[in-house]
């Protein structure tokens, strides 16, 4: 991270963090974790969680951060999503060292508090069914009621136990499950299942084991065993609080973590759950889990956006205890803040459209200069090739324009960005079709550079690249991924895929780009001027250059913001 990044807002957990160091707790040490399950590709709301847990280690002297896969589930987890998480968490910016740890490193220890519970009397093995279990709970309002086997002698649970471990069971025919209270106001906290029996060969651990921790169980045991003192999670695990103290306080482990809950990010415009993202990826709504139309990390990050503007983003939204949705348009608003500081400029052509200087030699090709970025001078110039024939954009032309278009037309004067300027003086057509082939101009040499000597003003400039030197480029025009602010709440639809942006990919195959952006590197990023932010993507080549559209250039959240200040002006004046 950047050094001025290091500065965090303050907030309920901050304040809570910053009380148990100044009261010496935990011998005053800051110790957190990022425990991702590694059953899918992390999204954006895991950048909020990844930057609260390594942030608050970093804020800290001496505090530290683990990455931990809670890896307790073998028939959703893949070694591809172990690697995609890591790459997701270093790409953002962050360093877990030597502190990278998995849940299934503990599954002895796990095993072992598990017998020391049974020896205590407070774990049980059960025979009931799934479909049982959950019948025998109760309501929210009703008390659940014990199991048959709930008073299983010690000894006999023992040896059950061991014999589960042993395989010499099939898949559901006796859980593990804590004793508890069956009458308990938490419906969690009524005799949970800690383990259950799954045949299934484990990313890390092979075939080793047949029986496997419940994600309840072994996250707050994982958590004592690293000596983490404050386990940030968000606000869906709050009524899991009593059961993870329970846990840690009956386990014999020295460390005593505490659990604390802040809002999960919700962003407009998409869903933010790995279970319905895997369900766009396998159903083909999208290509892959980095489709730069997911909010996946690993598909922002391939569709341009950088990890300074999702630190930022994460900054600014903050930590809170209420949950919301926040407008998408104020992460794009933070991609488009970082872009315009530190992305060079490009002239491309989408939809090309030749135009011919008559009054330029045939011959004659020249070099203009063009400024990189006018928000960084260290960036200086580029020499962009200028000659008779070029392409502008279609749009940039009509023949019969209305009233308030300023772009070229026949009889009107435009200035060519870096270049001169031209008058359109005709047009060419298709005899069979009537399509415009190509549109006539002059030039004035002496306007050279976008400026004319005597002063005369132009209100349009087009960008352009040069014919001869261009390169043919495929553009991927990405917009929102469904139509809706909130896709899963809405009930006009049977199902949320319904409500998918048909109009969220446009492939452009005929753009033209000035010749500097034929080496362009996979990742680089680009504000093609007066069209938006774009990158290159992974998939190109020197046969085929492709770009994807970080974003448009215009600035939805900018205008939003305007009209709020503008109202709380007016407001006090009034």
């Amino acid at each position: 991270m950047k050094e001025n990044e290091s500065t965090a807002p303050a907030d309920f957990i901050r304040d809570i963090v910053a009380t148990d160091v100044a009261a010496k707790k935990h011998d005053g040490r800051i110790h957190t974790r990022f425990p991702p399950e590694p059953n899918g590709y992390l999204h954006i709301g895991h950048a909020k969680s990844i930057c609260l847990n390594f942030g608050i280690a970093a804020e800290n002297a001496g505090g530290c951060c683990n990455l931990r896969f809670d890896d307790t589930n073998p028939v959703t987890e893949e070694p591809e999503y172990v690697e995609s998480i890591k790459a997701d968490v270093a790409w953002l910016g962050f360093d877990w060292s030597d502190r990278e740890y998995y849940a299934s490193q503990y599954f002895e220890t796990l095993y072992e508090s598990a017998v020391g519970l049974i020896k205590r009397g407070k774990a049980f093995v059960c025979s009931l069914t799934e479909s049982q279990i959950r019948d025998h709970r109760g309501t929210l309002t009703e008390p659940g009621s014990n199991s048959p086997d709930r008073d299983r002698a010690v000894a006999e649970n023992l040896d059950l136990f061991g014999r589960m471990r042993a395989g010499e069971f099939e898949d559901g025919v006796y859980v593990l499950r804590a004793k508890i209270d069956m009458a308990h106001s938490n419906i969690h906290m009524r005799d949970p299942i800690i383990y259950r029996i799954r045949h299934a060969e484990h990313h890390f651990t092979g075939s080793a084991w047949c029986i496997y921790p419940m994600y309840d169980y072994a996250h707050p045991i994982s958590d004592a065993i690293e000596r983490i003192t404050h386990s940030l999670c968000t606000l869906e695990f709050e009524i899991h609080r009593p059961l993870y103290d329970w846990f840690v306080n009956e386990v014999d482990l020295p460390c005593r973590p505490r659990q604390i809950e802040f809002a999960r990010l919700n962003l407009s415009y998409t869903v933010m759950s790995k279970r319905r993202l895997l369900e766009l990826v396998r159903d083909g709504n999208v290509s892959s889990w980095d489709d730069p139309r997911m909010p996946t990390l690993s598909g922002i990050r391939r569709r341009g956006f950088t990890p300074e503007a999702i630190r930022n983003f994460c900054r600014r939204i903050g930590v809170t205890k209420y949950d919301g949705i926040t407008d998408i348009a104020l992460l794009e608003h933070c991609v488009r803040d970082d872009l315009n500081k530190h992305s060079p400029r490009a002239m491309a052509v989408l939809n090309p459209l030749r135009v011919v200087i008559e009054n330029y030699s045939e011959e004659h090709e020249e070099n203009l200069a063009a400024i990189n970025n006018p928000e960084d001078d260290s960036m200086g110039i580029r020499q962009v090739p200028f000659s008779r024939v070029l392409y502008i954009e279609q749009d940039d032309f009509m023949e019969d324009p209305p009233k308030k278009f300023f772009r070229l037309a026949p009889g009107r004067e435009v200035r060519l960005r870096y270049a001169y300027y031209i008058t359109c003086t005709g047009v060419d057509r298709d005899p069979a079709t009537g399509q415009i082939l190509q549109v006539r101009c002059n030039y004035d040499p002496a306007t050279k550079g976008g400026s004319s000597p005597d002063g005369r003003k132009v209100k349009g400039t087009l960008h352009w690249v040069s014919a001869v030197h261009a390169v043919d480029a495929q553009v991927r025009l990405y917009d929102r991924l469904f139509t809706v602010e909130d896709p899963l709440a809405d009930t006009s639809v049977s199902d949320y895929r319904e409500l998918l942006n048909p109009n969220s990919l446009e492939i452009v195959d005929a753009a033209k780009l000035e010749p500097g952006l034929a080496d362009a590197a996979p990742g680089a990023r680009f504000q093609f001027e007066r069209l938006g932010y774009f990158c290159v993507d992974r998939d190109t080549s020197p046969q085929q250059h492709i770009f994807n559209r970080t974003l448009p250039l215009r600035d939805s959240w900018a205008k939003i913001r305007s009209q709020q200040n503008g109202k709380q002006a007016n407001d006090k004046t009034a």
